[in-house]
This record gives structure tokens, sequence and C-alpha cells, in this order.
């Protein structure tokens, strides 16, 4: 029945039968890019995308607060941007973009703002970790949540989207802008520093 259904009305159709959490990205852009459904494009985009995109950010971040702050810029930014969207490639690769980007951007700010080195900072993200009302030293899942933030900030974007996120290399490539080999590199790098940590912890 499927192929009978000519494309229009099949993207309909899977409107219809999704929730408003599962609606299609095109039919996302599609709604936003019309005044009239604007804001409710934009209300189940959220919906839809807040979740990881906070996680993705608060494994950067560390904190809760800021990981809102880094969130509430990431949508500002999509909202000023998703009309002039380009499809050619996936709106959920380019939304991951756009919170990476702020939330190196946030790091930065703080390395401005501080006289203190790399090292300082990596020290200074991991005793927020260990500030966590549920930190347990002992567990294995905490001591890589410490690891995890010695690494340079970028290096932790790869590892994150890889372990985590379980982002294809390929889509990471778009996200990060970067040749695939380089970031089957970073990776390996990072994981090779996150055991060598562990084992040391």
């Amino acid at each position: 029945m499927v192929g009978l259904i000519k494309p229009f009305e099949y993207l309909l159709v899977i409107i219809l039968q999704n929730s408003l959490m599962f609606i299609e990205d095109q039919a996302l852009v599609v709604q936003f890019k019309s005044a009239s459904t604007k804001e409710a494009a934009y209300t189940n985009l959220v919906k839809k995308y807040q979740e990881k995109l906070y996680w993705h950010i608060r494994r950067m971040v560390v904190e809760h607060e800021d990981a809102n702050d880094v969130l509430q810029n990431t949508f500002i930014k999509v909202w000023n941007g998703l009309a002039s969207f380009r499809e050619d490639s996936q709106l959920y690769t380019w939304l991951y973009r756009i919170a990476t980007n702020e939330c190196l951007t946030f790091i930065e700010q703080i390395k401005r703002k501080s006289v203190i080195n790399f090292d300082d900072i990596a020290e200074d993200f991991s005793n927020k970790v260990k500030a966590d009302a549920n930190f347990d030293a002992n567990r294995l899942e905490w001591k890589l949540q410490v690891a995890i933030q010695q690494l340079p900030e970028k290096q932790r974007v790869v590892f994150n989207l890889r372990y985590y996120d379980e982002m294809p290399y390929e889509e990471m490539s778009q996200v990060l802008d970067t040749s695939v080999g380089a970031l089957k590199a970073s990776y390996h790098h990072a994981a090779k520093k996150i055991e060598e940590f562990i084992k040391n912890s």
C-alpha cells in the first residue's frame, strides 16, 4: 500500500501515525518555514531533541545549571537559523554541531576569564564531577566521568559523541567538520588516555 501513496500523502500519514516526539525531521523543517506552523514545529523540535542535546552538553560542561544555559543558547541559535537550514545535511547533525560549538564557546569563555592553565581547568571540571551528590569513586562509571574531564575539549567531544551517543564517524564528520580518519585517530587516543587514567587512579 505504501508504494501506491504519493510521497506528500505518505509524509502526512507518517506525521499522523507518530506521536509529536517522532515527527520526521524533514516535516519539522517544512512546518517551521511556514508562518502558520512555525511555533508548533519549533516546540516539537525542542521536545524531540532537548534531552539528547542536554546530556551531550552536560557531559562537556558538567554542571546542570551551565548545561541548561548552554542548551538555551543552542535553541536560540536553532530558532534564528532553522529557516535558512539547508537540507544537504541531517537536521540532528546540524543541531549537534550548534550544541557542540556552544559548549566549546562556553569552555573558551571560562579559559579567558581564568588565569589557570589547562591542567587546572581539567581538574576543576573533575572536581565538579566529584561534587555530584551521587558520586562514588569506586564505581567505574564515575571513574570514567573523571577520566573524560582530563581530555582536551575537542577530544572530549569526539569521545562523547562516539561512546555515549554512538554516532557513526560519517555523521560525526558533519558535526565537527573533520575527516573520518582524523576522528578515528582522535577517539583511539582518547580511549587510550582514559584507559591509562582509570588504571592509575
